[in-house]
């Protein structure tokens, strides 16, 4: 399977909608990106991908990015410099071990689902949202087009 098959439509729509329902809980930013192929190491390609996608130029340096290699079958979670300064290590632990879950069930957009739930949870404790706070980063979901660079369209809330 590669990244532009990985999720249907309705289940990008569906992410989207979850996505949105986090961020409400919190002042960070959740970004989704589906990739075909990673290496051997998911995080080196994740964070490749978190500045490429412009995650860090969030105010509070609070973004977090799932990143999905679908043909590795590997995935990272990464948080921005300013989560990471506040949060005790092995905070993504929990939403690894569901996204694994899910994923060993072929499950991938209920692992997706619930694990953006619970980022915007965990992080609604050290980055809770505030009535004036913004969209700073794109809600859709970023798919490596096999060029190596992410597409998708840049809408805000």
């Amino acid at each position: 399977m590669n990244s532009r098959d990985f999720l249907t439509g309705e289940q990008k729509k569906k992410l989207v909608g979850c996505i949105r329902e986090a961020e409400k809980l919190t002042s960070g930013e959740i970004r989704v990106h589906i990739d075909n192929n990673c290496g051997p190491d998911p995080k080196e390609k994740a964070l490749k991908t978190f500045h490429r996608l412009g995650m860090m130029k969030t105010a509070e340096r609070n973004g977090v990015l799932v990143y999905v290699a679908c043909q590795s079958k590997k995935f990272a979670v990464l948080g921005d410099k300013g989560i990471n300064d506040v949060v005790p290590d092995h905070f993504w632990k929990d939403v690894c071990d569901v996204l694994g879950l899910k994923f060993s069930s072929d499950d991938y957009a209920g692992g997706l689902e619930e694990a953006v739930l619970m980022i915007g949870g965990k992080l609604k404790k050290y980055f809770p949202y505030d009535k004036n706070d913004i969209n700073e980063l794109p809600d859709d979901i970023s798919v490596a087009d096999g060029s190596d660079e992410p597409s998708g369209s840049q809408n805000k809330k």
